[in-house]
C-alpha cells in the first residue's frame, strides 16, 4: 500500500472531471462544488440530483460514455463508473497526461485518495488510513467532530483579524510565541459564548507578552 503525501489543493476555478453518473459521482461532484471547481461530468446516464445540478448550470454535462481525450485540460480526475474497464482506461491516461486521478474504491490505480473530512469554516481537518480501512477513517471523524464545533471557524477568523492588524503595525511574531498565546481552552470558551471581542482582546494581551519584532525579522508568523 502506498505512503501518501497530505496535500491540500487549491481548485478553485478549475476544471475537475468526475466520470459516472450515480451516487458516488454525486458525492464527489459535491464535494468538488464546494471547493470552488469548475466541474464537468461524463455519463450517459444521471442520478436526478446530478440532472438538478446540471439544470441549474453548476456543473457541465456530456450524456456519454467516456472518451479518450476527455481529459485534456482538466487538473484532477475521478473515475466514479460501476465499470471496472472505463475507470481502468481513465487511469492509465490520466498517468500517460499527467491528470491527477483517483478511481473510486480502487487505491491502486489512483495518484490520490479522498480523506474523511471535518470542516468549520476554513479548519479542515483531514483523516486517512491509506486507504486500508474507510471505515475506521469515518469513526475517527465522527469522534472528532464531537470536540470540533463552529468556534474553530470564528477562532480562524479571528487570528487572521490580528494578523492582519499585526502586519498593518509593521510587527512580526514569532511562530513559537504565537504557540504559547493561543490559550486554546479560553479562545474556544470566549467564542462559544459570543465574547469574540474578549477573546481578540486575550490573544493582542497574550502576544504583546512575547517580543515583537519590527517588520523585516526573517522569522515567521
Amino acid at each position: 500500500m502506498a505512503s501518501y503525501y497530505p496535500v491540500f489543493l487549491d481548485i478553485d476555478g478549475k476544471k475537475c472531471l468526475v466520470v459516472g453518473g450515480g451516487p458516488v459521482a454525486l458525492r464527489k461532484v459535491r464535494a468538488l462544488l464546494e471547493h470552488k471547481a469548475s466541474v464537468a461530468v461524463i455519463s450517459p446516464d444521471l442520478c436526478p440530483e446530478l440532472n438538478g445540478l446540471a439544470e441549474s448550470g453548476a456543473i457541465c454535462v456530456s450524456r456519454r460514455s467516456y472518451q479518450a481525450g476527455d481529459l485534456a485540460g482538466a487538473l484532477i480526475a475521478i473515475a466514479a463508473t460501476d465499470d471496472r474497464r472505463i475507470n481502468l482506461r481513465i487511469s492509465k491516461e490520466a498517468k500517460k497526461t499527467g491528470v491527477l486521478v483517483n478511481v473510486v474504491d480502487d487505491a491502486d490505480n489512483s495518484d490520490f485518495i479522498v480523506p474523511s473530512r471535518i470542516c468549520r469554516g476554513d479548519v479542515v481537518i483531514a483523516i486517512s488510513t491509506a486507504g486500508k480501512s474507510p471505515a475506521l477513517a469515518r469513526k475517527i471523524r465522527t469522534r472528532l467532530e464531537k470536540d470540533f464545533g463552529e468556534e474553530y471557524a470564528a477562532l480562524a477568523r479571528l487570528i487572521d483579524e490580528v494578523r492582519a492588524e499585526l502586519k498593518q503595525a509593521g510587527i512580526k511574531v514569532d511562530g513559537d510565541d504565537w504557540q504559547e498565546a493561543l490559550d486554546l481552552d479560553l479562545l474556544i470558551g470566549l467564542l462559544k459564548k459570543g465574547e469574540s471581542q474578549k477573546a481578540k482582546a486575550l490573544l493582542l494581551n497574550n502576544l504583546k507578552k512575547s517580543p515583537a519584532e519590527p517588520e523585516g525579522d526573517s522569522r515567521a508568523t
